[in-house]
């Protein structure tokens, strides 16, 4: 029933998106050994601090602005083909920067594959700049001063990402003044991790329009509450929250309670393949769990799409492929 739902993400790290297979042809073509992280098809790490070795491991192996454009398209055609019509990718000018590549051939690369799968599939996609909360306020404030220069048309948003439990949320606040003066949506990673004191932080700190994740605010009817009425978005992702033991089971994750709240819910993938998972598993969970049907699943992808970072015009085109 959920392949022919229209869906929309708006929480999905690019470098987070590479397959195994993917990055094992990467490794091939730079002589490189990916046994520390990678077994057979599947990603191998035991806890967060495991994890983001696979990531950064993961992504050093896109070094140019042709491997960039192959992950950007492999991942929106992949998506496209469950049924996507949008998505917004996390872009981390550090990780290009680690890689050895420019700002620019980084955008530009990223840009070509979202064109050619835009072409191929008709799939919109919109670039969000994160800044990487544990390489400190300093970084993440760099990130926010290139995203603010508008360095390229698809660049409509700025976010953190990171450790979420590294440092204060009120030491990045001055980042993201600087991202919101420039026009930029504003969303937050908190309340993955750490608990609902991480997500009142990034309310009170960071006005975010959106909070990826923010799952931890069910501990907290109050600010259950707070979230509904200020009509703060989360980008839910349970599939990561799973393989990650926010959650022991999917019976267990609060994103029905938090939607029958009247908390504005949206589901990504966050990272997919270290997950096992993707946008279209996403939904089919939702529905295996809550019982939710075709109108309540294009009822999520609405909110995704009126949640977007994205020009009028455009949110106009992709909310009438709902209808």
């Amino acid at each position: 029933m959920t392949a022919r739902i229209r869906k929309a993400e708006l929480h999905c790290h690019i470098e987070g998106a590479a397959s195994p297979a993917l990055v094992r042809a990467q490794a091939r073509k730079y002589n490189e050994d990916v046994s520390g992280f990678i077994s057979g098809d599947s990603y191998v790490w035991s806890d967060f601090t495991e994890f983001l070795v696979a990531y950064d491991g993961a992504a050093s192996l896109f070094r140019s602005e042709e491997d960039y454009a192959l992950l950007a398209r492999t991942y929106l055609e992949g998506i496209a083909a469950e049924n996507a019509i949008y998505a917004e990718i996390f872009v981390s000018p550090d990780h290009a920067a680690a890689a050895g590549l420019s700002p620019a051939a980084y955008f530009d690369g990223l840009a070509e594959g979202i064109a050619a799968a835009k072409a191929s599939t008709g799939i919109e996609c919109r670039m969000i700049i994160v800044g990487v909360r544990h390489l400190g306020a300093d970084k993440v404030e760099a990130a926010a001063r290139l995203a603010s220069s508008r360095p390229h048309p698809l660049i409509t948003g700025f976010g953190m990402a990171g450790e979420e439990r590294f440092g204060k949320v009120a030491d990045y606040a001055r980042a993201f003044d600087i991202a919101r003066d420039a026009g930029l949506g504003i969303t937050i990673h908190a309340g993955e991790l750490a608990g609902p004191e991480s997500v009142r932080d990034a309310l009170d700190h960071i006005r975010p329009a959106r909070i990826g994740h923010g799952v931890r605010a069910s501990e907290d009817d109050a600010l259950v509450q707070r979230i509904a009425d200020s009509g703060v978005v989360l980008e839910v992702c349970p599939g990561s929250n799973l393989a990650l033991n926010v959650y022991p089971d999917i019976s267990s994750h609060p994103f029905d309670r938090l939607r029958r709240a009247g908390v504005k819910v949206t589901l990504s993938s966050d990272d997919p393949p270290h997950f096992a998972s993707s946008i279209g598993r996403e939904y089919q969970m939702a529905a295996d769990a809550w019982g939710y049907d075709a109108a309540q699943l294009t009822a999520i992808t609405r909110t995704s799409i009126e949640a977007a970072f994205v020009d009028e015009p455009t949110r106009a085109i992709l909310l009438g492929q709902l209808d």
